[in-house]
């Protein structure tokens, strides 16, 4: 049989950067398998996460708005999926490791809850230590049970930015991506949804960034491509990083916390302290293994859930009808 992974292996032994993180140097897997003849282990683990039924879950959970009406306002999928094409973009430029980079932003959302920000809020309140890329860990490592990749599940525990630096660049650079492709498809989506037009962005935001949506990619991208081009992490510029941050911050302000109304904000705590209760009193029906704290097992379950089953979760549940979810 051709070799087709020692031939890809060899090709990035020649073409890619001697800060790249290779397929062939990888520290491995959990559990000892067999080497796939056409993939090297970082395809196999992209492969493995985008079949996944965790991943195809993110079609139907909020990026930003709570069970969005419109067709075109971002859910975790298509937010996972420009993150990694932006993440892509940027490693292809620097000569790193494109496979590596692409398997940690496919997976780096999949323990994310139902309803955003918030929703992650409200299991965190009743489960003290949830974080949803932790939780994403659990998921291919014990619930989907993907056996991964060292280095994919070192990037997507370590994507948010209170975490420890990602031990390889592919990591780091999924780390940038991740906050570049929120920052720009929410403020698109908030335009679309007629909260905020261009005209109420920080001047930082538009004069340093951009004054529109491409621009601002470009301009980040560019800028973390050229500040990252021989040092040993990845970085940006000091007035881009800053106007980054500040843009952020209104956002939060503005569109992420400021725009849920109180009633939305309790809706949802009711909602899903409702579910999170019931299963923890019960085993929920999930296909994983039993988990012994029943606790552990609610939270694996209702994190897992899409906006929609949610809703239609706690309605069976509660037998009333499951409240109005809208920002603002």
């Amino acid at each position: 049989m051709v070799g087709y992974r020692a031939h890809i292996e060899e090709t990035e032994r020649a073409t890619l950067s001697d800060r790249a993180q290779r397929a062939a140097a990888s520290k491995g897997r959990e559990h000892l398998e067999e080497e796939d003849d056409l993939r090297t282990c970082f395809q196999r683990d992209r492969d493995r996460i985008v079949h996944c039924k965790a991943f195809r879950r993110l079609a139907h959970k909020t990026q930003v708005f709570l069970a969005p009406e419109g067709d075109h306002y971002r859910v975790r999928l298509t937010h996972t999926l420009e993150v990694a094409q932006v993440a892509r973009t940027i490693a292809r430029a620097l000569r790193l490791n494109e496979d590596l980079v692409e398997a940690i932003c496919l997976g780096h959302d999949l323990g994310h809850t139902p309803f955003g920000h918030l929703g992650e809020e409200v299991v965190a309140e009743w489960h003290p230590g949830f974080r949803h890329n932790l939780q994403s860990v659990r998921v291919v490592e014990v619930l989907e049970q993907l056996n991964l990749t060292w280095e994919v599940r070192d990037g997507i525990a370590n994507h948010t930015w209170s975490m420890p630096l990602p031990a390889t660049l592919e990591g780091q650079i999924a780390r940038y991506a991740d906050r570049i492709a929120y920052l720009n498809h929410d403020i698109d989506d908030a335009m679309r949804a007629g909260i905020l037009t261009e005209r109420d962005l920080p001047p930082q935001t538009l004069e340093v960034l951009g004054a529109s949506h491409s621009e601002r990619i470009r301009t980040m991208v560019t800028d973390l491509a050229d500040s990252s081009g021989a040092g040993p992490e990845i970085s940006m510029s000091g007035a881009i990083f800053e106007a980054m941050a500040l843009t952020r911050e209104f956002l939060f302000k503005e569109v992420y916390l400021g725009r849920i109304s109180p009633a939305t904000r309790e809706a949802v705590r009711g909602l899903l302290r409702t579910l999170l209760e019931h299963y923890s009193s019960r085993h929920p029906p999930d296909e994983g293994q039993p988990v012994a704290n029943p606790r552990v097992a609610a939270v694996d379950y209702v994190a897992g859930m899409t906006d929609r089953f949610a809703l239609r979760t706690f309605e069976a549940i509660s037998e009333t009808t499951a409240p109005h979810l809208a920002l603002g």
